[in-house]
């Protein structure tokens, strides 16, 4: 059967409007003749597509029956479904009303018609519209009157496959991993680089053979010490490349990530890639504290003087992110009125000043003597802490009993929802429960995020913080079970079975509890996994996670040395010039230009890959002049 398509907006092609037939085929031919030459089809078939959007004509053929469609994504959670779009009643026999409109194509989409009337449900379909497609939504009489209407799907023109430049992107990535290491291969064969030295130093050699000044035993042996591997640092660079990992991805997300879904923060419950790179840098925070304090500790500097340092870097943290950092900008001048108060600078200040001088107070001398008596059932990193354990259980039962307990006015007790349409609508200014109460009593409504992630599927109105007061305690508790990896680094050094049994144990530990409070779901869970909340489970899922990547990096990086962490590792030892530095200059050329399709997934795609790699760069460039910014 010949394929002719319904042309797209801003382009001319064949005026018949059939195409890839998804109801019966023998009423193809019927609707061809119905539809196509009509001029309210043309008419109302320009509207103009975004990003993520797709063309749907709904065509209702049933006189005296007004329509009122209703869509909504699959993935908002007991959510009520919004009017799309109105449909007038059909015309004559042959030439149904035609009502268009643009429809997401992120998830699959619920389609509801109804008859706008009697607010009956004429019938219901879910479908995955992909980006920049045109499709045509038949409503119509059935022949054999089984029912009042029946609704048929016609692909007019297909999408176009939006994540294509992702695949691309990371083959190409894949591709340069794999030549770098086919290069390094042969660079570490003897053979190879003999042939390589010879290559270069061949007229070098020649000319000192016939100088005065040379050998050819001094000219042409190849020299061992310069293929050597270098003597072991004294930093682990697992950590630092872990944390150039997850500061690589926040700069790639914050630029936008090509503008994919998944790549942007989840509105409300579950993962994205964007959700997993904070919590992850706060963990790996909580390791440098204890390897840090250790350090400094063991080189004579007393407790009172390190406390001083270690309020005067949470300052330096806060004042950074209200003043250089903060999102109101946006808004115009800076003022007090509309400041954002919380924020991810602000987060880690906080953090890092409860769990350093947690630390600070029970700081016990870890004890070289008794490394021969450390087996691999050995608790002594964690008993050791057992005053830690006590305060941070504490902190953890005060954001169970207020999220759970706390009366909010208007929401009912514990509640973990959306608010907006979330819960069939019955909760609309409930965004966050006691977390969003808190801060909304504390800080106000013009010192808080103003444009939350739950805005999105769930059309959200009230003002809600991410990185709000409660959900620092939960915080506080993933950095200190970061500093348990940075114990356990520091306990058993030199044991590297010891290491990874205990980096196992955490992870299969933490990845229990998960699946016993989210119940190994989204949304059904005692408690789901949740960025904007920070919750418990949100918290030993990446927690477990990072436990997972460290069992990996530890061997890999510092003890056989197969990876070097590069590029990672660069961005990771100037972690905070980097973060300030991409914030600030965020709109700035070479980070930002102007594109030539601003509802391009490629151009955008490209261009915060480009901003990336330039931070990479810089990080490097300063790496190898020795340039780091310390607060």
């Amino acid at each position: 059967m010949e394929d002719t398509r319904v042309p797209t907006p801003g382009k001319r092609k064949d005026p018949t409007c059939c195409g890839k037939w998804i109801g019966k085929e023998e009423e193809l031919g019927a609707y061809v003749g119905k539809c196509c030459g009509s001029p309210d089809v043309d008419k109302k078939r320009h509207v103009e597509l975004k990003m993520d959007q797709a063309l749907l004509l709904i065509h209702n053929e049933l006189p005296g029956t007004n329509l009122t469609v209703y869509w909504n994504y699959d993935c908002c959670y007991q959510c009520l479904l919004q009017v799309l779009v109105r449909a007038s009643r059909g015309g004559k026999p042959g030439k149904p009303s035609v009502a268009a409109v643009a429809v997401g194509t992120q998830h699959v989409s619920i389609l509801r018609l109804n008859d706008t009337v009697e607010d009956k449900e004429l019938c219901r379909l879910e479908y995955k519209f992909g980006e920049f497609g045109n499709y045509s939504l038949l409503v119509k009489h059935t022949p054999d009157g089984a029912s009042e209407a029946a609704c048929d799907l016609v692909v007019n023109e297909k999408p176009v496959d939006s994540d294509l430049p992702v695949t691309v992107a990371f083959l190409v990535g894949l591709a340069l991993v794999i030549a770098v290491s086919f290069l390094k291969f042969l660079w570490s064969l003897e053979d190879f680089n003999n042939w390589i030295s010879k290559a270069i130093n061949s007229r070098e050699t020649d000319r000192l053979i016939n100088s005065e000044l040379g050998s050819p035993s001094r000219a042409g042996d190849p020299q061992p010490e310069a293929w050597r591997p270098s003597a072991a640092p004294l930093r682990l660079r697992c950590l630092d490349t872990f944390r150039g990992m997850a500061l690589t991805i926040m700069v790639f997300v914050n630029y936008g990530g090509g503008r994919y879904w998944y790549f942007k923060h989840s509105s409300w419950n579950g993962l994205t890639v964007a959700d997993l790179v904070f919590p992850w840098f706060v963990f790996i925070m909580g390791s440098s504290i204890f390897l840090s304090m250790t350090s400094t500790l063991q080189r004579g500097c007393s407790k009172f003087r390190l406390l001083g340092k270690i309020a005067w870097r949470s300052f330096l943290l806060l004042c950074i992110g209200i003043v250089v950092v903060n999102p109101n900008y946006c808004l115009g001048p800076l003022s007090w009125e509309e400041a954002r108060i919380p924020g991810v600078l602000q987060r880690l200040g906080v953090t890092y000043f409860v769990v350093a001088v947690l630390e600070l107070l029970f700081f016990k001398p870890v004890p070289e003597s008794c490394a021969s008596e450390r087996s691999c059932f050995s608790l002594l990193d964690v008993v050791s802490s057992w005053p830690q354990w006590l305060v941070i259980m504490a902190l953890e039962g005060i954001w169970l009993a207020l999220t759970f307990f706390l009366p909010v006015p208007g929401c009912p007790t514990g509640y973990l929802g959306p608010g907006g349409i979330g819960d069939l609508g019955k909760y609309p200014n409930c965004t966050g429960g006691a977390a969003g109460y808190i801060d909304r009593l504390l800080l106000g409504d013009h010192h808080i995020y103003q444009h939350p992630s739950s805005a999105v599927l769930y059309h959200t109105d009230v003002a809600y913080d991410p990185e709000g007061i409660l959900g620092t305690i939960n915080s506080i508790v993933m950095a200190f079970l970061g500093v348990q990896a940075g114990k356990i680094l520091l306990y058993y050094k030199d044991r590297t079975k010891d290491i990874l049994v205990r980096f196992t144990a955490w992870c299969c530990l933490l990845g229990l509890i998960s699946v016993a409070l989210t119940k190994a779901s989204e949304n059904e869970g005692f408690i789901p996994v949740n960025k904007n909340l920070w919750s418990i489970s949100y918290v030993t899922t990446l927690s477990a996670f990072a436990f997972f990547i460290l069992l990996v990096l530890y061997p890999v990086v510092d003890v056989h040395g197969l990876w070097t962490g590069t590029p990672f590792f660069y961005p990771g030892m100037n972690s905070i010039l980097v973060y300030v530095g991409h914030e600030v200059f965020e709109n700035y050329f070479p980070f930002q230009w102007r594109l030539g399709d601003s509802q391009s997934h490629k151009e955008h795609l490209v261009q915060n890959l480009v901003a990336t790699a330039l931070w990479v760069l810089i990080a490097y460039i300063l790496y190898k002049k020795k340039v780091f910014w310390k607060i």
